[in-house]
C-alpha cells in the first residue's frame, strides 16, 4: 500500500502498484470553480431502519456539488425514495436509480441538470442473500452515466458477512465486476473514465481480537488497525481492487454499533469493530483526467443503524489537451 501526501491523482501517478493506493485529502474545494465535476458519494447500510431526520443529516446542507451518489444497503420497505426526494427537493433532482430489493443506488443532480446527461444505463447482479422482509440482498447495482462529457461508472454493493468469508467476498467482487454491463457489451463504446465502487463490502479486521482493537480505538489510535484490514490485505495480494484508490482511514471503524448509540457491539458476540463500509475509486483515463479527494469520513451523528454512513467528496478535472462536453 502506497501513500500520497495529498488527495490529488493525475497522469503523473504510476499505475504499476500493488493493491489499493491510499491517498490523503485536500480539505479546500471551491466547488467546480477549479474542477469540471464535483461528486459527493455516500454509502450506508440502513439495517432496515429509516427516519427523515437521518436522511437530512446524511445529505447535509452544503449541496454545491454537481452529483450526489447515494448507495444503500438493507433499505427498509417503506417510502424511503419519497423521503429522500423530500430532503433534496429544493436543490436536486433524481437523474437515475438502480434497485435490487434492499440494495439501492441513487444519483441526483442540481435542478435543470438533465441537459448534461448524454447517456445513462443501469444494471444489477445478485450473488445471494435474501430480500423482502429480511432485507439483506447481496450483490451489486450499478449505473453508467456520461455527465458533462465524462464517462462515469458507480457500483454499489453488499457482500457476504462474517470475518472468515474472505475468499467468498473476493469471488463476489470478481463476479460482479465481470457481470455488470456484460450482456450489452459493445466493443466500440467509449470506455469508462472513472469508476467508483461503494457499499458494505463487509471486510473485517483480522489478527486482532475485539478488546485490544477497542482499546486502540478508544485511545484514538485506530490508524494502527489498518494493517489488520482484510480489504487492504487482499488488495495488496492483487486479489481485488488492484489499481483503485481510497482515502486514508482516519475515521473510526463503522461497524458494529449498538443501535441508538455510538457504542460498539455489547451483545454476546462482541464483534470486532471493522471498516466494513468503504468508497473506492479508479481513474481509468489517467491521460485526460485529474482527480482530487477532498474528504473521506464517517457520519457519526447518525445512530439509527448498526453501521455508520461513509461520505467522500471527489472532484475531477480534464487536462488542457482535452475538454469535457459543455451545455
Amino acid at each position: 500500500m502506497k501513500r500520497k501526501a495529498r488527495g490529488i491523482i493525475n497522469n503523473e501517478d504510476t499505475i504499476d502498484h500493488e493493491g489499493i493506493k491510499t491517498v490523503g485529502v485536500d480539505n479546500c474545494c471551491n466547488f467546480s470553480t477549479t474542477s469540471d465535476l464535483c461528486i459527493c458519494i455516500l454509502t450506508w447500510n440502513m439495517n432496515g431502519q429509516v427516519a427523515y431526520e437521518d436522511i437530512e443529516k446524511l445529505v447535509g446542507r452544503d449541496r454545491r456539488f454537481d452529483l450526489l451518489v447515494i448507495g444503500l444497503q438493507e433499505v427498509p420497505r417503506n417510502n424511503f425514495p419519497r423521503l429522500l426526494e423530500k430532503a433534496l427537493v429544493e436543490t436536486h433532482i433524481l437523474l437515475g436509480k438502480a434497485v435490487m430489493q434492499s440494495l439501492q443506488l441513487y444519483v441526483y443532480g442540481p435542478r435543470n441538470s438533465e441537459s448534461f446527461i448524454k447517456e445513462l444505463k443501469v444494471d444489477k447482479h445478485a450473488v445471494g442473500g435474501c430480500g423482502g422482509l429480511i432485507g439483506r440482498k447481496k450483490g451489486a447495482v450499478a449505473m453508467r452515466i456520461n455527465y458533462k462529457g465524462i464517462e462515469l461508472q458507480f457500483i454499489s454493493c453488499h457482500l457476504s458477512a462474517h470475518a472468515h468469508k474472505v475468499e467468498q467476498r473476493n469471488s463476489q467482487c470478481r463476479r460482479i465486476s465481470h457481470a455488470l454491463f456484460s450482456k450489452n457489451w459493445y466493443p466500440y463504446a467509449r470506455p469508462t473514465q472513472v469508476t467508483v465502487w461503494l457499499g458494505d463490502l463487509n471486510y473485517r479486521l483480522q489478527g486482532i481480537t475485539t478488546f485490544p482493537a477497542r482499546n486502540l480505538i478508544q485511545k484514538n489510535l485506530h490508524r494502527l488497525l489498518t494493517s489488520k484490514d482484510q480489504l487492504l490485505q487482499e488488495a495488496e495480494r492483487r486479489q481485488i481492487f488492484d489499481g483503485y484508490c481510497e482515502g486514508t482511514l482516519a475515521f473510526k471503524p463503522t461497524f458494529k454499533y449498538n443501535i441508538g448509540s455510538s457504542n460498539y457491539d455489547t451483545s454476546h458476540k462482541v464483534r470486532v469493530p471493522s471498516w466494513t463500509d468503504r468508497i473506492l475509486f479508479k481513474i481509468e483515463d489517467l491521460r485526460n483526467i485529474n482527480a482530487t479527494l477532498y474528504s473521506y469520513n464517517s457520519v457519526d451523528c447518525i445512530d439509527s443503524s448498526d453501521h455508520k454512513p461513509v461520505k467522500a467528496h471527489l472532484c475531477l478535472k480534464y487536462e488542457k489537451h482535452s475538454s469535457p462536453r459543455r451545455s
